[in-house]
This record gives structure tokens, sequence and C-alpha cells, in this order.
């Protein structure tokens, strides 16, 4: 076998293919999926056993667990899908997988979706070059989707080709007679067959040359194919590397599901290979378990037949009748053993899947403690009271919009202080890089939320709502946008220091103390702001009264370090260029007070409304 250092940087290629095509998936389905995606999804995914009904079909449609449990991943990772829901549709999905092993084992032939690739390509780029975005954005998805088929197809191209060469394993055979002991040693070797090469119906195909070669028996064969359930997993675990903490604990569940369905089988793993081989004789498909007996026995016997049994004799050849009735009889115990491995396969994940549905939620909390967040409240999008479906009553509509803004709310005050932490690290260090990173993270979720809940409340206004209702969702729909100016103006804070680091522009100390003096007036109004929206019912005028006296506060700070600015430049105190820098950050800040008034304003109106 040649495997030369070009193939190598070709896989490495094919890898970084696969995972831009996982991004831009998922940065298209972001920017594409509106309500109707997310109530599909949520249709879909309804309860555990519509969702793990929607996996095995998708798995089934498309031939591939890995590509259908990517796909999950990246629905996670945009926040169309909770992890709960994540978890049923990944059990469905392994039970899919061996609707694949089914057609290899009776057909001998695979789907290869990877040849609709191109042309998908070809109808999608016209979407990318469309006016409206919703479109481009969809032509964004379809690129990506394509891409990570085509990065799928090359990675098992350019792994070394193992099937074509299945002498390399050889050497197995003396593993072969150490009880239990040889069925962990090859459990281990499908798992790491399937994560090499990046294909469980290939390890499939190797097993069955093994077999077909008398090296090892079916309970052998059997604990390759458990193996081989663990190593496809590699797969999504690759993809949530691009992802967000919720894309990198469904993939953990996945993984979680395959290897604690494995422990259970090795339990019992004598008796369940017996039971699936009686099943295999008991359909009419002959015992498995014969194949390696009757191909050793030609070994010890007649071994000239043996070593011509997989070769091409011409028809006048001495041996030609006898291997050729030997040829036959292998012929058929090999399906016998095809039948018996996917038997195998779909009798594990059924019962897997019959055990394993009931304790969902169990997964969750274990993967949740197994992949914690960095970060409080990491950057995972999830809405938290606005859940995809059909609308309820309008009144509870209403309530459960005003709890997600209030939540929106809290998690653009945290951007506050990260705004303020940016100005204190110290530039082009990898901490200020990360920071920064985390700060566009977060407003590019604050953009997802305020489009969601203000498709949400667009959608209760369609609805039978009195005047006061239909008033009472302008102006949430104002205190939406309000807020998401606030994001960005906390995020206009980080681009004005990541101009003043590239001038290298210097702070004095008494500007790092005046920039953190306006943000804790911003803070304090920000909080008065939180305050209201969390009871927006029961607002009270004297709270309003003092939103607007903290707001008068940052202007009057405002004015008086723009003059001071004035005489600090002429008198030397620090650079010009600095100086305009430490003026667009107050500025900034001020702008961020107005955008908090306006949403105080709004609820002011709420409780004028309400008056009347």
């Amino acid at each position: 076998m040649n495997y030369s250092f070009l193939d190598f940087l070709c896989l490495l290629g094919a890898v970084g293919l696969f995972l831009y095509g996982m991004k831009v998936m998922s940065e298209g389905l972001q920017k594409a999926a509106g309500d109707r995606l997310r109530n599909i999804l949520s249709v879909m995914t309804r309860n555990r056993f519509t969702g793990t009904l929607t996996g095995f079909a998708i798995t089934a449609l498309i031939q591939s667990s890995s590509a259908s449990t990517v796909m999950v991943v990246s629905f996670v990772n945009a926040g169309l899908m909770t992890l709960a829901q994540s978890m049923a549709v990944i059990m469905g999905a392994n039970v899919g997988t061996t609707f694949t092993a089914w057609i290899i084992a009776l057909f001998g032939f695979k789907v290869n979706i990877s040849a609709f690739v191109l042309p998908l390509i070809g109808l999608s780029i016209p979407l990318l070059y469309a006016k409206k975005s919703k479109t481009k954005s969809m032509g964004e998805f379809l690129v990506g989707f394509s891409f990570l088929f085509m990065g799928l197809d090359l990675i098992s191209q350019y792994v070394p080709d193992l099937q074509q060469n299945p002498e390399m394993f050889a050497f197995l055979q003396h593993y072969a007679q150490m009880g239990f002991g040889s069925v962990l040693i090859f459990m281990l070797v499908g798992l790491l067959l399937t994560m090499v090469i990046q294909s469980s119906a290939a390890t499939f195909a190797i097993t069955l040359i093994m077999c077909s070669k008398g090296w090892i028996d079916f309970n052998l064969a059997c604990a390759l194919v458990l193996g081989s359930n663990i190593g496809t997993t590699i797969t999504p675990i690759l993809a949530s590397m691009s992802g967000n903490v919720a894309a990198k604990r469904t993939a953990m569940g996945h993984l979680l599901f395959n290897f604690l369905g494995c422990a259970w089988v090795l339990c019992v793993f004598n008796p369940f290979v017996d039971l699936n081989a009686w099943i295999t004789e008991g359909l009419g498909q002959g015992n498995p378990e014969a194949l390696a007996s009757f191909v050793k026995h030609l070994e010890v016997n007649d071994p000239e037949v043996y070593s011509n049994l997989f070769n091409t004799l011409p028809s006048d050849h001495v041996l030609y009748g006898r291997v050729s009735a030997a040829q036959h009889q292998v012929e058929a115990l090999q399906f016998s053993v095809s039948f018996g491995l996917s038997m195998f396969h779909t009798v594990f994940n059924l019962i897997n899947l019959a055990i394993m549905i009931w304790l969902t939620q169990v997964y969750v909390k274990i993967v949740e403690r197994l992949v914690p967040s960095k970060h409080k409240d990491d950057e995972e999008f999830q809405l938290k009271f606005i859940s995809g479906g059909l609308l309820n009553a309008a009144e509870l509509n209403i309530a459960q919009a005003e709890k997600e803004i209030a939540v929106y709310g809290e998690r653009v005050e945290r951007m506050i202080d990260m705004a303020q932490r940016l100005v204190h690290t110290k530039e082009e260090t990898q901490e200020f890089t990360e920071l920064y990173s985390r700060l566009e993270k977060y407003e590019d979720i604050s953009d997802r939320m305020e489009i969601e809940i203000a498709h949400y409340l667009n959608r209760c206004a369609e609805g039978r709502l009195s005047n006061e209702g239909k008033l009472k969702i302008a102006s949430m729909l104002r205190i939406v946008s309000e807020i998401e100016s606030i994001a960005d103006c906390c995020l206009g804070a980080g681009k004005i220091l990541m101009r003043k680091s590239q001038s290298h522009a210097e702070f004095n100390k008494d500007i790092y103390s005046n920039i953190d003096t306006m943000f804790g007036y911003v803070k304090s109004a920000m909080l008065n702001m939180l305050k209201l929206l969390r009871d927006i019912e029961h607002a009270r005028e004297p709270e309003i009264i003092v939103s607007y006296n903290k707001e008068r506060e940052i202007n009057n700070y405002r004015n008086q370090l723009r003059t001071s600015n004035i005489e600090n430049i002429n008198n030397r105190a620090y650079e010009y260029q600095a100086g305009i820098y430490y003026m667009d950050i107050i500025s900034d800040l001020e702008k961020t007070g107005d955008y908090i008034i306006n949403v105080v304003d709004a609820v002011k109106e709420m409780m004028r409304q309400k008056a009347e």
C-alpha cells in the first residue's frame, strides 16, 4: 500500500473542507431560519418518540448516520433545537443507520449522496446572488451542506485504503483465541478502524473479508461491528469543534449513547451473539457461525483449494471444479454472515433505543456535567420562554414575550461588563482577542434573539387581540429594537478599542478612571431598566423618574468630560489620538444611555395605555 505525504495533506484538506462546510451550513441556517423552520423542527421533535422517528427517517433517507448527526449538531448550534430534542433524534439516527447495513447485506450497494453534491452547488450559486437576504442565506446553507458531504466523501478517499489491503489485518488472527479478551481487542479495532476510515459501511466490508478468510469467527465479527458504533461518533465530534457549547454537548451525547449501549452488550455478549445467530438461522438464512469453521477446515484438509479459493482459475485447471464448489459454498455462507451482522446491528440498536429513550433527561444532565460552560450562560442561543409550534391564548403569549424580553435585557447587560473588561485588558494579547470574540458572539446572539422575539410578537399581533394588546405589542417591539441597539453600542466600544490597538495610542490613569466612572453610570441605568422589565405589568412612576435622573447624570458627565478633554490635549496630558478614542468611547456609552432611556419611555407608554 502506497500512502504518500501528499495523500496525508489531502486528508487534512478534506477534514478542513468538512469543518468549513459545517460552519457555512450552520451560519446559513442561523440567517435563514425563521419561524417556519423552527416550527417544522418543533413539530418533528415535539416529544422523544417523534424525535426518534425523525432521526430514523433522515438517516434511512441519506444513508449516513454521520451526516444526519452532523446536521443535528448544526441545528443545535443554530439554536433551532434543544439538547433534549437532539438526543431523541440521535437515538433514531442510530437505528436508521441499520437500514444502510441491510441494503449492503441484501443488495450489495449503498446510495452515494456525494454524486449529487456538484449539481447541488451549481443550483445553489445563483441563490447567493439573490437580492432577498433569506434566499441568499438558503444558498449559503446548501453550499455548506454540499461542502460537508464533499468533505466526508474526500476523507474516505484519502484515508489509507485498508479495504483493498486486508492483509494488513492478518496479524489479528493471533489474538482470536483469547476468550473475552479477544472480544475487547476486536471491539477496539472496530472503533479505531471506523475512526480512521470514517465509514462504518467500509468497516462492515472489511469484517466480512476477515470472516471469509477464516481469520476470525462470527462473535469477533460482531465485536468489530460493536466497536464501529462508537467509532462513527468521531464525525459529529469533529463537526462540533467549530460549534458552541450546545453543539459540543450534542456530539458528546451521541458518544455517550453508543458507549453505554456497547457497555451493556459486553455484559451479555456471548448469549446476545447466539441470539442473533439463532434469529438468522430461524429466518432460513443459514448459520452465520459456520463460515469461519468451513474455511479453517479447508485450510487444514485441502490447502490447495484454500490457497486458490479467492483467485479466478481457468476452466481447464485441475482444481477448477473443487475450487468452484468451495467458492459457491463460501458465497452462501458470506451472505449468512452479512445477514447475521446486520441482524446483530439492528437488534442491538433497537434494544438500546428501547432502554435509553426513557433516560433522555438523565443524558442531558450527564452531558451538561461532562461539557460545562466556560462562562455563565455561555454563547449557546436558546430562547427560554418562547418556543416553536402553535400559539396559545393571546394574553399568555404576551406574558411569555415579556419574560423573554427581560432575559434578553439580562443577556445584553453582560455585554457592558465585557466591554469594560476589554478596556482594561492588555491589547494584542490572546485574552484581548478572546474577549473581543466573545463580545462579537454575544452581539450576534443579540441580533438573532431580536429577530426571534420580533417574529413571535408579530405573530401574536396577527391573532385576536384588543386595541390595548396591539398597542402593548407595538411598545414591546420598540423595547426589543432598543435593547439590540444597546448590544450594538457594546460591540461598538470593542471596535473603538481595536482601532486604538492598531494605532498604538495610550490611555493614562485619569482616562481609565473617567471611563470606569461612565461605565458605572451606564450600568446603574441598565440595572434600573432591567428592574422595570422584570415586572412591566407593575412598573411604578418613582422607578421611571430614577431612570430619567440617571440619564441626566450620564449626559452631564459626558459634557463635563468633553470640555476637560480639550484642555487636557492642549496641556499635553495625553496625545490627541488618545483623546479621540477616549471621547469615542464616552460618546458610545452616552448613546447606550439614550437607548436605555428609550426602553424606559416604551415602558412608560405601556403604563399610560394601561391607565387609560
